[in-house]
């Protein structure tokens, strides 16, 4: 016990505000209540006494919350006892920064000596239990969603999250969701998670050796399905891998030379230590106690069939299954099963527009960038070059690409890259999305939506075509221009009236969009679009990399005004210095489609129980 009370008291006393002032007749009182968890503390010196006070307290915290666990939470695990005690003093630790608001003082007496207690009201450890099991009933829930949808990175991040604070809690074991059959959540979350990874299966499909590594392209699947957002790494036999993350099923690993594929495991990454930034008690929780093991999380790659890359050679994908056969002169119009529309160039159209991406390819695959310029509009180049070195660039495997008319540009899709970045162990898989115009020219590069999210705007039938096509291109332009650090871009977008809220921990910095779940912790603060510029120039300054993931989109148009649109999604931020999941809403004005204009942007850490439907939405503005 004692190796971590001073831990304890350290944090406490960190954290803690001035004295309040309490009367000695209100001192009397609160130590003859049982609502009171009181330390004391005696000395020369007043800072000594309090020091003294706040051991006491943190020991009576330890001993109070240590003896309402009726449940030991690693008596055994792969064989190995865990030092409960060691356990214990975590979930201690993780609790401190919680209550310091709960935590004030009394002075007894001051000369000759100091007579100073610490206190704080019982109820403070019952509402913090109450706050974590209800977030972890939440995770829970929102994680099967996931999980049905076939989201399975997202799934297995919520199901990890909720039992890691289901294990911080006292009778954790015997809580259930409501409604559920029978059986307790921790059981029931580890049953999932380890049906999840059992489904995932890996595949190698080609391999290529550069200098002393060899890279390695992976088919991942969630059964039949293409993984969305999985996050994995490799044990080479002395250290883990970078953390890699596959989108829309499609992976890479660099492995040593030396390694044999044959022998290839990877390990599923689960924990996502960066987004649980999202809140307090998980980030304090995830920081102070040990991980859970799971020997699923350990997938073989299945590497019969990995061919050696030797060239690069682009193909045209064929349209969907639903697509409407037309001549080969013509444009053909692909039909989802909702019947929504996309314009697909035929092979003669398209044949015009092939050796531009051939050349982009090749030239990509051996990054000889310098030759590509022709291929170029001014802007489209500098987007670019600010692309091919926004990481450590490296075309995946022979692109699979589809051309489409987006108004009177040409979109090409979807072009395989991963970036990674050394110093921060982080490697991202992205669509490269390019824009060409009748000169045959690139003038924009994107990064792709998931497929997802695209079929999600794309099937909106009630929408025009150019709606839909706008919709998608705004948005894939919108999370590159952070990625790429198009401050410029971003300042256009914006109106010079802009309404900018940000949801921040009371006593952040500002410069980081941080927030706890429960939303009566949080302030939401207004900025100008000046102040709001000023802060994001700060940021792309102090970080190597910012890459955004973009998830659950809600788009709704105004009934008032139909060129304003309100979009919500889950946005997934990862940076050099910072990590976090929010939800983000904006309301943008496609009136002049080349020139969209940003008219309210909202960010929020959690579902604010006091919004319908938990989330900013359009309909919480007056337009």
């Amino acid at each position: 016990m004692q190796r971590f009370l001073l831990a304890v008291s350290a944090l406490l006393f960190a954290g803690l505000s001035t004295a309040q002032t309490t009367t000695p007749k209100d001192w009397e009182k609160i130590q003859s209540s049982e609502n009171y968890i009181i330390g004391m503390g005696t000395a020369d010196a007043l800072d000594d006494a309090r020091q003294m006070a706040l051991s006491d307290l943190s020991g009576k915290i330890s001993t109070r919350v240590e003896s309402q666990f009726n449940y030991v939470m690693s008596q055994q695990q792969n064989g190995k006892h865990m030092d409960t005690n060691e356990q214990m003093g975590g979930i201690i630790r993780s609790y401190s920064a919680v209550t310091l608001s709960g935590v004030s003082e009394y002075i007894a007496k001051e000369k000759p000596q100091y007579v100073v207690y610490r206190y704080m009201k019982t109820s403070e450890l019952r509402a913090m239990f109450k706050r974590r099991l209800e977030l972890a009933k939440k995770w829970a829930r929102e994680a099967s969603e996931r999980e049905h949808e076939g989201k399975v990175g997202d799934a297995l991040q919520e199901y990890y999250w909720a039992l890691a604070l289901l294990r911080s809690c006292p009778d954790g074991d015997l809580e259930t969701l409501d409604g559920a059959d029978g059986g307790s959540m921790i059981p029931t979350i580890f049953s999932r998670v380890k049906d999840i990874l059992g489904r995932i299966n890996i595949r190698a499909t080609q391999s290529e050796r550069e200098g002393n590594q060899q890279r390695v392209t992976l088919d991942i699947r969630y059964g039949n399905l293409p993984a969305v957002n999985f996050n994995y790494k490799y044990f080479d036999g002395k250290q883990y891998s970078d953390t890699y993350t596959a989108k829309d099923g499609t992976g890479e690993v660099v492995l040593p030379a030396g390694v044999k594929l044959s022998k290839l495991k990877l390990h599923a990454e689960y924990e996502c230590r960066e987004e649980a930034n999202i809140h307090p008690d998980l980030r304090n929780v995830m920081a102070e106690t040990a991980p859970v093991p799971f020997q699923a999380a350990i997938l073989p790659v299945d590497t019969k069939g990995c061919a050696m890359q030797n060239d690069y050679v682009m193909q045209i994908a064929q349209p969907s299954s639903g697509a409407t056969p037309e001549p080969s002169t013509s444009s053909s119009t692909t039909l989802d099963k909702n019947g929504a529309t996309q314009m697909d160039l035929s092979a003669q159209e398209a044949a015009a527009y092939l050796p531009t991406m051939q050349a982009i390819e090749q030239g990509v695959a051996h990054r000889n960038y310098d030759a590509l310029r022709s291929h170029f509009t001014d802007e489209g180049w500098d987007m670019f070059s600010k692309l091919v070195t926004y990481g450590d660039a490296k075309l995946l495997r022979s692109p699979e690409v589809s051309f489409q008319r987006n108004r009177g540009e040409v979109v090409c899709r979807s072009f395989p890259m991963s970036f990674s970045f050394r110093g921060n162990r982080r490697t991202f898989t992205e669509d490269v999305v390019f824009y060409l115009n009748s000169d045959h020219k690139v003038c924009e590069v994107a990064f792709g939506l998931e497929q997802a999210a695209v079929n999600d705007i794309l099937c909106r039938g009630d929408w025009s075509e150019e709606a839909r096509q706008v919709m998608v291109h705004f948005l894939e332009t919108y999370k590159t221009a952070y990625a790429l650090k198009r401050w410029d871009y971003i300042n256009s977008i914006f109106s010079n009236e802009a309404l900018i809220i940000t949801g921040s921990v009371v006593k952040a910095s500002g410069q980081k969009e941080i927030g706890p779940a429960k939303m009566q912790h949080v302030k939401y603060t207004r900025q100008t679009k000046e102040q709001y510029m000023n802060s994001l120039r700060r940021c792309f300054a102090s970080n190597e990399y910012i890459n955004i993931h973009f998830a659950d989109n809600i788009v709704r148009r105004s009934h008032t005004k139909p060129d304003v649109y309100g979009i919500q999604i889950k946005q997934d931020y990862f940076s050099s210095t910072y990590g976090d999941t929010g939800y983000l809403f904006l309301l943008i004005d496609f009136e002049h489609p080349e020139t969209p204009v940003i008219h309210v942007r909202t960010w929020q850490p959690d579902n604010d129980p006091n919004i319908r439907d938990g989330r900013i939405g359009i309909a919480d503005f007056l337009l």
